[in-house]
């Protein structure tokens, strides 16, 4: 059953999307090793890592032994910490020779998520690039492994070159690399093992759902691509439905069904593994043994009938109808909805008769039909993403990338690969269509991240990282940043799902966007068991589970509409409907 733990290498590594059960796979895994006697560590490079909570344990950044787990050692590698250490070595020296505006602009382009991956990087290859650590363990156990990009960034030998100190392209990773110099036998060393499916193996963990086995296979293509040879799929939480009538359940388990036959291409060819759907929270060595045995403890007494105080989706669109045209974003990680959210408003607004653009990173045919005909005040524009990436390399590459040599062109396309590099180069796209939200509604489902607002802030970062020597800046451009900072023009709409690490990750999008001066307007939580009031004995159990993270949004936010999960699957006029009265709930037994 557990056959990703069949002959394990000394290295085993769980990524995947959060909220996917990475920790709870990673721990469980860790267990299983420990009390076949082996000597094992295990690692979390999580921001919004609960390794403590799950193990039972208070960690620190120092190997600690875990509780009812001999031979089990665990530790927490604060990625946020090591990113705020990487800037301060950096900006340090620098101190005493520029001033303080320079200091300010370097500080904010080493505050991005490329400083804090590679900071965290930098921490974990110290575990496994370091021999003396590796012969004190029998297993290292990394829950969250290093993207595709930062392994091909890291192992361009053009990157450890002086190129790094003396370039002046305004690149967004190239400035965190440049302090790891020192480090770079660890670093090649760390790589050779990563690469040797006898030292390491991966396992990519998804959910059986079509979006996040699609985003998984995006993954694995990048990892492949960078020679990570010890590739595993892990799917967790399959769902089998029982004799019962429960329809929330038969759906579950269908939609699984459905994205394990659909299976994506770039999957296919992997060692695929498969876990049951167990409900619940996992606090301590005994209740992950239990979950790794695929037992279930189901609550008898699940009370979800009291929920923290919230809105419909219905009334958060009939509030931002009444504020009058401007901008609405809804902005959150991937997998969590965002995208479907922002069809359903903008639907929703355009039945009553207002003017609305919506904006999408989705192909716009896709989204025109989902959204339904005869709404001739609805009209729909997409952004595609890899087109505008596209056209903004070969420009900075024809005129930047003119001045260097071989190498330093090598480094500096692999560096625009980076994720920061589409998020620059959507960025005019994105500056042309909030312009329109002053005479009609204009719903986005994609935006720039506080952090990259407050890069472009400044004239300089603009001149370097958006226009690239094209001359003047475009008044949509200049005009940006003040209306997406006026809570009258602009509407934030944090999504996030009622899980552990996808609310965390939108606490720490909502502390970014206030670092820019935007203030959200509202969280929805999508998918929501609690508002739809199964039957089921296992989504019962789940439901209540939900009710601590339904009070966490609540002192988080200043107001949160609840989506609940659907029994049809969103799609098309009538799905989008199904979401803007998804408050309906059904019966219970």
């Amino acid at each position: 059953m557990n056959d990703w733990l069949v002959s394990p290498p000394p290295i085993l590594l769980f990524t995947g999307k959060g909220g996917v059960g990475k920790t709870s796979l990673a721990c469980a895994s860790s267990i299983a090793l420990s009390d076949a006697g082996k000597k094992v560590l295990l690692v979390s490079t999580d921001p919004a890592s609960n390794l403590d909570e799950v193990l039972d344990t208070p960690l620190t950044g120092e190997p600690c032994p875990v509780k009812n787990a001999p031979g089990l050692f665990a530790l927490n590698i604060d990625p946020l910490e090591a990113a705020a250490a990487y800037r301060n070595r950096m900006i340090e020296p620098l101190k005493d020779v520029l001033p303080e505006e320079a200091l300010r602009n370097i500080e904010e382009q080493l505050s991005g998520a490329c400083t804090v991956e590679i900071a965290a990087f930098n921490e974990f290859t110290r575990l496994i690039g370091d021999a003396s650590v590796l012969s004190e363990y029998d297993h290292i156990v990394l829950d969250t492994a290093p993207t595709g990009h930062t392994l091909r960034l890291l192992s361009l030998p053009a990157a450890w070159n002086d190129f790094i100190a003396d370039n002046k392209t305004g690149s967004s990773c190239l400035g965190p690399l440049a302090g790891l110099k020192e480090q770079r036998k660890t670093y090649e060393e760390a790589l050779r093992r990563l690469r040797d499916p006898e030292s390491a193996r991966v396992i990519m963990v998804s959910r059986p759902e079509t979006g996040s086995l699609r985003e998984a296979a995006r993954a694995v293509k990048e990892l492949a691509a960078e020679k990570i040879l010890g590739l595993h799929l892990l799917v967790n939480g399959v769902f089998e439905s029982t004799d019962c009538d429960d329809p929330l359940a038969i759906s579950w388990a269908e939609r699984a069904v459905t994205a394990l036959r659909e299976l994506p291409e770039g999957l296919r060819t992997l060692p695929m593994h498969t876990r049951p759907y167990t409900p619940g929270g996992l606090l301590g060595a005994d209740s992950l043994r239990r979950f790794l045995r695929g037992e279930t403890r189901l609550d008898a007494e699940a009370d979800f009938s009291e929920l923290p105080d919230h809105e419909s989706l219905a009334e958060l669109v009939e509030d931002l109808a009444a504020k009058g045209p401007g901008v609405i974003m809804t902005m959150g990680k991937g997998g969590v909805g965002k995208t479907t959210l922002a069809a359903a408003i903008a639907r929703g607004l355009a039945l009553k008769g207002l003017p609305v653009h919506l904006s999408t990173t989705d192909p716009a045919a896709h989204v025109a039909e989902a959204l339904g005909e005869g709404l001739p005040n609805l009209s729909v524009n997409r952004i595609d993403p890899r087109e505008v990436t596209r056209q903004h390399i070969a420009k900075v590459m024809a005129d930047t990338g003119a001045t260097l040599d071989a190498q330093g062109r090598a480094l500096l396309e692999e560096e625009l690969r980076s994720p920061c590099t589409e998020e620059v180069a959507v960025f005019q796209a994105f500056a042309r269509t909030v312009a329109r939200g002053g005479d009609e509604f204009v719903v986005l489902d994609t935006a720039p991240t506080g952090h990259t607002l407050l890069l472009l802030d400044a004239s300089e970062a603009y001149h370097r990282e958006v226009l690239r020597d094209q001359g003047e800046l475009p008044d949509e451009v200049k005009t940006l940043l003040p209306k997406l900072r006026d809570p009258d023009f602009t509407r934030v709409l944090v999504v996030t799902l009622p899980e552990a690490t996808p609310v965390h990750e939108a606490a720490a999008l909502q502390k970014d966007l206030r670092r820019a001066g935007i203030e959200p307007t509202a969280w929805i939580i999508n998918q929501s068991l609690a508002g739809a009031r199964p039957r089921e004995a296992r989504l019962r159990t789940q439901a209540q589970r939900e009710i601590g993270f339904l009070e966490e949004v609540a002192d988080l936010s200043a107001r949160f509409a609840l989506v609940t999960w659907q029994v049809n699957d969103p799609t098309g006029p009538e799905g989008l409907d199904q979401l803007l009265n998804s408050l309906k709930p059904m019966e219970t037994v």
